[in-house]
């Protein structure tokens, strides 16, 4: 009898001993998936051979909410952006040849020719041809768009996605109402939806902030007109290229799923947002509490 319930004790132990052993196993294999799941989503910022290069341009009326999305874009995927806008202000105040010269063509209220925008933005598209970028302000017209494709062609790159994002001509009005800029950052606020936490001052520098001369109603309605004669031809010659796609909406936590959408489907990527952390923390909690048990 005594060897019986000896036998039995050992039997349990070892028992207990392989259940343990196993359960180890098995969270030190997912516990490693866990981690090679971080590994393969922490950054996208070079294209491999399985996800395709990102060569995304950003493209929509005046107050559409481009700088908003480029944002959420550049968080959520890792991409380096380019403003046209930010290019010629850091140009400028480095005292560059070409910021040199776009400052006098600013000064008498000029555009600054095309020739000067295509080599501002080439050098910065040359030193970024190894990672992801996205490119927002610049072109603006048909001429510039062809350009900027011969300028990329030298390079080996090219376009693979123009985002042009459409918002109600009333929204948008509201919008540039309720708009204050600090203006040598660039930092763009909205009263309805990104107030500043001091009414009328940068949250960065303190600085005070102000209007666009051309945001009220009345010359931002003469504005938008221009800006559509010069962009209906832009739009239909990406759509010809089919690397169009147009995001509807009124409000940008409307049109930014879409976007996201679009960007994991067609480039094979993961969104770095908070869903996907939270839920690989609790799969993790999940596998630590049944360890403990």
């Amino acid at each position: 009898m005594y060897s019986i319930l000896t036998n039995i004790l050992k039997q349990k132990n070892v028992l207990k001993s392989t259940t343990t052993n196993v359960n180890r196993y098995v969270i030190f294999n997912l516990h490693n998936k866990i981690r090679q799941f971080g590994s393969t989503s922490v950054n996208h910022a070079v294209p491999t051979a399985e996800k395709p290069p990102m060569r995304i341009l950003l493209l929509g009326n005046p107050g559409s909410g481009k700088g908003t999305q480029s944002s959420r874009i550049q968080k959520n995927f890792n991409i380096s952006a380019i403003t046209s806008g930010n290019l010629l202000r850091q140009n400028i105040a480095k005292g560059t040849t070409v910021g040199k010269i776009a400052a006098k063509h600013m000064e008498h209220g000029e555009f600054v020719p095309d020739d000067i925008m295509i080599e501002l933005i080439g050098d910065e598209l040359q030193r970024n041809k190894r990672q992801n970028w996205l490119l927002d302000g610049f072109p603006r017209t048909i001429n510039q768009a062809i350009a900027l494709d011969d300028n990329l062609n030298l390079s080996g790159q090219s376009l693979n996605l123009v985002i042009n994002l459409q918002v109600p001509e009333e929204v948008i009005l509201q919008r540039i109402m309720d708009r204050w800029i600090h203006v040598p950052s660039g930092r763009v606020y909205n009263l309805s939806y990104n107030p500043p936490k001091i009414h009328g001052i940068d949250d960065v520098t303190g600085e005070k902030l102000t209007k666009r001369d051309d945001d009220n109603p009345d010359i931002f309605k003469i504005r938008l007109q221009k800006h559509h004669a010069l962009t209906e031809p832009l739009l239909e010659y990406y759509k010809k290229r089919n690397i169009l796609i147009t995001c509807n909406g009124r409000t940008s936590d409307e049109i930014y799923p879409q976007i996201e959408s679009e960007l994991i489907a067609r480039f094979n990527v993961i969104s770095h947002n908070n869903q996907v952390k939270t839920s690989t923390e609790k799969n993790l909690l999940k596998v630590t509490t049944r360890e403990n048990l």
